[in-house]
């Protein structure tokens, strides 16, 4: 009979390198640089494809139209106005919908007998899509800047509300019972034991109302208005300007995109002990 001598130590000298390189792409320099090449080859294989002829430049438009119509808008300043106005918008959606909601939905835990009689209402309007309400809105408010950030509070608020009173339904039980043996007041045990446990689902909140928020104003400037990104989007549809079509939508992701980065920034400076716990995974 035979036998197979395994060098072991052979074995993991060749396989050290492969490791290394996966920890360097695992790294978030890594990560970037693989984001970067990935959205690069994309918009190469777009262009390429509208100029051999595969893809239709009228239905689907071309990165090299994007591109120059993104910088006369830039120039113009026109997508300037339009990106500051939506901003604004939505910004201002989500921290007022997102403070009020949060607001009402931690005082329900002051009363179970209030918590329980409105909750058929909560659960009611939470079904309705918010956008239905659009038209309401735009006409008790008008079709300035104020319709647009009510219609963005429609939809944070209740969002903020749910997550709120549900996180304070969830707080430990064990820790207010042990402070109200203790003596402490149902206020007291509100700040101690309640809001503490509530923050880490309010700010995950965050990250969805910033969606919300954004989804409120360009919607709002969908149905009337005379600035914003949603304005200049729905304008260029109607004339089926795709490049400009993509280009407000690209801008609409970006500044989603660095929103949700300022509300991670937060939670960081809110929530260290999270993030420790979070980034603390095994390597193998």
């Amino acid at each position: 009979m035979s036998t197979i001598t395994i060098d072991k130590s052979a074995a993991e000298d060749r396989a050290k390198p492969a490791r290394g390189r996966l920890r360097s792409l695992d790294s978030a320099f890594g990560r970037g640089m693989l984001q970067v090449l990935a959205v690069v080859g994309f918009f190469v294989a777009w262009e390429l494809g509208v100029r051999a002829g595969w893809i239709s430049d009228f239905l689907v438009g071309a990165p090299s139209g994007i591109l120059k119509v993104t910088y006369d808008m830039a120039v113009s300043g026109q997508l300037w106005r339009d990106t500051w106005f939506t901003l604004m918008e939505a910004v201002l959606g989500f921290v007022i919908g997102t403070l009020f909601g949060s607001v009402a939905g931690l005082a329900l835990w002051y009363s179970v007998f209030v918590a329980r009689l409105v909750e058929p209402f909560i659960v009611a309007i939470n079904s309705v899509p918010k956008i239905a309400f659009a038209p309401i809105i735009i006409l008790w408010f008008g079709t300035g800047l104020l319709s647009k950030v009510m219609l963005a509070i429609s939809l944070t608020a209740i969002v903020a509300l749910i997550a709120a009173y549900q996180a304070a339904k969830d707080a430990d039980t064990d820790l207010q019972a042990l402070l109200y043996s203790m003596g402490a007041s149902k206020h007291r045990i509100f700040y101690r034991a309640v809001v503490p446990s509530t923050i880490p689902a309010i700010i995950a909140t965050f990250r969805i109302n910033i969606g919300f928020g954004l989804v409120g104003a360009v919607v709002g400037e969908f149905i009337s208005s005379q600035e914003g990104l949603g304005h200049l989007i729905y304008n260029a549809s109607s004339l089926y300007d795709l490049n400009t079509v993509w280009a407000g939508l690209f801008v609409l992701m970006l500044m989603g995109f660095i929103l949700y980065h300022v509300i991670d920034m937060i939670e960081r400076l809110a929530l260290p002990w999270k993030q420790t716990s979070t980034h603390a995974h095994l390597q193998v």
